[in-house]
């Protein structure tokens, strides 16, 4: 598969790293604007300043949002265009499924309020599902529940992406969500093949800290714990 730097940046959405220091949202947003990736993924309390350091570059900036509606809402008035919201896995484990999916739909219709009051547009809102703890059938459940609270995205967290199983679970996600919802795999990829890997079996967004190894080639520095 031959695919071009800017279309893999273009994939990219660039992760604080494990345990992330004072100054690293500053390099995140310039190592992003850089590359051109898709968006940078920070905290709700780094927003605005990712938002202020990233003016006039094509990347946006994605909140990382616990925390329900407030929290969201308060993450689109500091100017997150995307939202990356969790699904309550815990519920969706007990089988409260009606639960999690209330509280998913309540972010969804905060952020839609917000984005009309401010002005702002339409604001992605991504809900993130966790692959190491849901069987397949919850994973399927989940994808649902993405469709019909009408989000934008389903995120696939998993600590092993370019794993054979992981991208099975691409895969059957892919198949199982409308073509209008968009599908991010997200996890410690580190090296252009496993983007492409992902990519390739039906993600349109990569979610990693390792962005620039990806893209650029340059060596991945894992912190020590």
């Amino acid at each position: 598969m031959h695919v071009r730097l800017e279309e893999l940046a273009k994939t990219i959405d660039s992760h604080l790293p494990p345990r992330s220091r004072a100054g690293d949202v500053v390099r995140l947003c310039r190592e992003a604007c850089g590359f051109h990736f898709a968006a940078v993924c920070v905290a709700p309390s780094a927003v605005g300043a990712a938002c202020e350091r990233l003016r006039g570059c094509d990347v946006k900036v994605s909140a990382v949002a616990d925390g329900g509606p407030e929290i969201a809402r308060a993450c689109v008035v500091a100017g997150a265009a995307e939202l990356e919201v969790p699904l309550d896995t815990d519920a969706m484990l007990a089988g409260d499924f009606g639960g999690a999916r209330a509280r998913l739909a309540a972010v969804v219709r905060a952020v839609r309020t917000a984005s009309i009051t401010t002005g702002r547009g339409h604001v992605l809102v991504k809900a993130a599902m966790d692959g190491d703890r849901l069987d397949i059938a919850r994973k399927q459940l989940a994808c649902r529940i993405v469709e019909t609270v009408g989000a934008d995205f389903a995120v696939l967290r998993t600590a092993a992406p370019a794993r054979s199983s992981a991208l099975w679970d691409v895969e059957l996600l892919r198949e199982r969500l409308p073509e209008r919802i968009g599908l991010k795999v997200a996890g410690p990829v580190a090296a252009a093949e496993e983007a492409l890997e992902v990519a390739a079996a039906g993600a349109g967004r990569v979610g990693t800290p390792y962005g620039a190894a990806v893209v650029g080639g340059l060596p991945v520095l894992r912190r020590a714990s």
